[in-house]
């Protein structure tokens, strides 16, 4: 039985991706403290620091397959935490008590946290792949629409033409910037844990830094410069980050949902027979995928900021902050991989109708281009009254429902300085583009493979 969107049968694969929720599944996780505890045998055994054969006795026994769930789910429930109860099972399979050498000077937390570590390893691994096939999808609509003008919106209202090819690659930048974030946080964050008791690895007599470095270079983690147990930035940082990630995709999702709203239909979510449909009104196509970006993406802000709070932990071993973790990190990687999921899905099929991004330019007869008007009789007249005598024409041209470019070339002050042929230059859309071109090639030429 599911409670959680996340597990739900219904809904789970609409909110998350299932490679995801296997990452943050109680097997692989517990997979996470079995190769921990191999990997620490193992080190130890090379070392001397247990007897060789006791390693490969824990080396032997630390299977997922022999896992007893219910006695796991009994003892974790029990203790409080699930480590002890995996080691005691590491234990009981191994013979002649060789067992007992399993967990040598290790403590729950440090399993617990170095497990977490290669959980978001794996997390950020998928997140990466989706992060690039994203950057790619935009890529290919800004080099296609590099010149397709758009009206560019401010506050909702027409603004100035720019095309969709700079729209798509100003969204890309910022896709561009947090792979460049992800590279950056790596170092900081797949850092392993191996302190002991209270972080000092006092519990081993020799070989302490030995081990630690062993077991990281095992697990393929860094070594900490010092034990973390209640130092938590780095976890916060991963909130922080697939945060921030959230933040972009809801702005692609808050874009394509205005712009296929029916009064402006210039792009379209990806069709599929039924998708979107209305239990009442045939005609509706509505954006399926963006309205569960926005939900997701949500939550995971929310989640993010527990993260933080989590990081106020007392002393060197704390006494609940830590538990925080568990409950907000699975959830922000979860549905921070339904909302990339369902940004790839919009952006690979991405409906794009340029023809309508030119209507809805023309839509207004022409006072879009009153910038361009007031730049272009600014050098006759002056810009700041430029700006008052195109602000009134644009007025009367409202209220008679007529062209612009008619109510310019009928004005006197304007016909003694410029043609009509000329004011049909400033009113061309096509010429007030600006460098929309130059920045999506620039955009395009810094894009990481």
């Amino acid at each position: 039985m599911a409670a959680s969107i996340i597990d739900s049968k219904i809904f789970g694969d609409m909110f998350s991706d299932e490679k995801m929720r296997y990452v943050w599944s109680d097997e692989n996780r517990t997979a996470k403290y079995l190769d921990i505890e191999r990997a620490l045998a193992r080190v130890q055994g090379r070392l001397g620091i247990i007897p060789q054969n006791a390693a490969d006795e824990i080396v032997k026994n630390c299977e997922l397959s022999q896992i007893d769930w219910v006695k796991l789910k009994a003892k974790t429930e029990q203790i409080g935490y699930p480590i002890i109860a995996v080691v005691n099972q590491i234990n009981a399979q191994c013979k002649d008590k060789l067992g007992e050498y399993c967990h040598w000077g290790a403590t729950t937390q440090d399993i617990t946290d170095t497990a977490a570590v290669l959980q978001i390893r794996e997390g950020l691994a998928l997140v990466e792949e989706d992060l690039k096939d994203i950057s790619a999808s935009l890529a290919k609509l800004a080099r296609e629409h590099r010149d397709t003008p758009i009206i560019g919106r401010s506050n909702l209202q027409q603004a100035t033409p720019i095309t969709f090819g700079y729209k798509m690659a100003s969204i890309l930048a910022g896709i561009e910037r947090h792979r460049e974030r992800l590279a950056q946080l790596k170092p900081r964050v797949l850092v392993g844990e191996f302190g002991g008791a209270s972080g000092t690895l006092s519990s081993l007599e020799k070989g302490a830094m030995e081990t630690q470095a062993g077991l990281m270079k095992e697990l393929g983690l860094d070594q900490p410069l010092i034990s973390w147990h209640t130092v938590r930035d780095n976890f916060a940082e991963v909130g922080a980050f697939l945060g921030i990630v959230g933040g972009s995709l809801g702005k692609i999702a808050m874009d394509v949902k205005l712009m296929m709203q029916t009064e402006v239909a210039e792009v379209f979510e990806p069709f599929a027979p039924g998708r979107g449909s209305s239990s009442t009104m045939p005609q509706k196509r509505n954006p399926i995928s963006c309205l569960y970006i926005h939900a997701n993406i949500s939550v995971v802000r929310q989640l993010a900021a527990s993260l933080m709070d989590a990081m106020v932990a007392d002393h060197e071993r704390s006494t609940g902050p830590w538990e925080i973790e568990w409950v907000a990190m699975p959830e922000i990687f979860c549905l921070t991989s339904g909302a990339l999921k369902q940004t790839k899905f919009i952006l690979a099929g991405l409906e794009v109708d340029a023809a309508q991004m030119r209507r809805n330019i023309d839509m207004t007869h022409g006072l879009v281009m009153s910038e361009a008007v007031m730049m272009g009789l600014g050098p006759y007249i002056g810009r700041e009254y430029a700006h008052d005598l195109v602000y009134d024409i644009c007025r009367d041209a409202l209220r008679q429902q007529r062209p612009l470019i008619d109510l310019l070339a009928e004005h006197p002050e304007i016909t003694k300085h410029v043609t009509r042929e000329q004011l049909t230059t400033f009113c061309d859309p096509m010429n007030s583009l600006g460098q929309a071109g130059v920045m999506v090639d620039r955009v395009l030429a810094s894009l990481q493979q």
